[in-house]
């Protein structure tokens, strides 16, 4: 199985997991089905935000930002992310890793330069399909609110597929004044936590369709 991108496996990978939506996205889909989650019990006020949130992401269409990634290991690592609403996303890692991450709306792409090797995920199998749906529906049937949080200007939502709360834990955190995608969390069956924030995001981008093409290189193994 591929475990968040190998990272666990290699400190240089981890070092530059930083592939946001990388190390953090592409968690294993869990072997056994979790337990049915229990959904959060909301207030009114946080209903409110909810909705505010959900009006946020549906928003971004596209956007480019930098970023940095660490994770419960201790890893840290900075590079570049593209997304382009529904399904797409490309994840550059900062030199040394030599990383890709390509979301093509069918698969998510893992690709490790040291080792020569391609891992491909079905996007709708890991927590980034919430993320890169073409909207975003917090009371979508699919998805199960499990928390909020409000604190510090900031408003964190956990979120998990509610058929397959295995896959991981999602957590997005928004800045409230004014309400901004800042950052997200993944939390795999591991307990393994990767954090993505975002830096100087730029919304509303044009983006290359290149950017989310993936041409496979020879001698490549499949994985």
């Amino acid at each position: 199985m591929v475990r968040l991108f190998r990272s666990l496996r290699r400190s240089s990978l981890l070092a530059v997991a930083a592939a946001i939506l990388a190390a953090g996205w592409v968690t294993a889909p869990a072997e056994v089905h979790a337990q049915r989650p229990q959904p959060y019990l909301m207030t009114t006020e946080e209903a409110v935000l909810l909705k505010q949130a959900a009006q946020t992401l549906n928003a971004i269409q596209t956007m480019r930002a930098r970023f940095a990634q660490t994770s419960s290991r201790g890893n840290y690592a900075e590079g570049t992310v593209y997304l382009q609403r529904p399904g797409r996303l490309r994840i550059e890692y900062d030199p040394p890793a030599d990383i890709l991450v390509v979301a093509n709306g069918n698969y998510v792409i893992f690709e490790d330069g040291e080792l020569d090797q391609v891992s491909y995920i079905g996007l709708n199998d890991t927590p980034l399909g919430i993320l890169l749906r073409e909207r975003v529906e917090f009371t979508d049937p699919d998805i199960t609110v499990t928390g909020m949080r409000k604190g510090g200007g900031l408003l964190e939502i956990d979120l998990v597929q509610t058929d397959d709360p295995g896959q991981g834990v999602l957590t997005l955190v928004f800045a409230l004044s004014p309400m901004e995608l800042r950052q997200w969390r993944v939390r795999d069956a591991q307990n393994i936590e990767v954090t993505v924030t975002l830096f100087t995001p730029r919304f509303g981008v044009d983006l290359d369709s290149d950017l989310f093409k993936y041409q496979e290189k020879p001698g490549y193994s499949r994985q």
